[in-house]
Formats: structure tokens, sequence, C-alpha cells
């Protein structure tokens, strides 16, 4: 993803969710996503998706069952 892609999700989930902590940073290995993080948990990947000429960006969380609190 772009330098702007990337500022330009990191704005919008930190205005959507009320959350400052959120990060959006480069993959090393991937030019089409971006990592999420708060603060530093990894939260999980954005997407850049184009498809006839509207683009979205589909967001991928991956949260492991050992990490869940118990209810």
């Amino acid at each position: 993803m772009k330098s702007l892609d990337i500022a330009r999700v990191q704005a919008y989930l930190r205005q959507k969710l009320d959350n400052n902590r959120f990060i959006v940073k480069k993959r090393k290995d991937a030019e089409d996503s971006a990592e999420i993080w708060i603060g530093d948990e990894f939260l999980g990947i954005v997407y850049r998706d184009e498809d006839e000429g509207e683009v979205s960006f589909p967001v991928h969380i991956s949260i492991i069952a050992e990490d869940l609190p118990d209810v």
C-alpha cells in the first residue's frame, strides 16, 4: 500500500473507533497490504482492493483463542 493510503486508513480507524493508539504500517514482504497494530499488539491486516475503478480497504483481524478472556 502507498504511504498516503496507510495514513488515511490509520486516520479513519482512529476516528471511527475513537482510539488514537491504532498504528497502520507497511509490511516488509507485501505491497498490497499493511499491518494494523494497537500500541504494541498486532491486530490484523488491511488490504487495498481495486475493482472496476472502486477502491476499498478490507480488514482481516485475527484473534488467537488463548487471548480471549473467560466469560
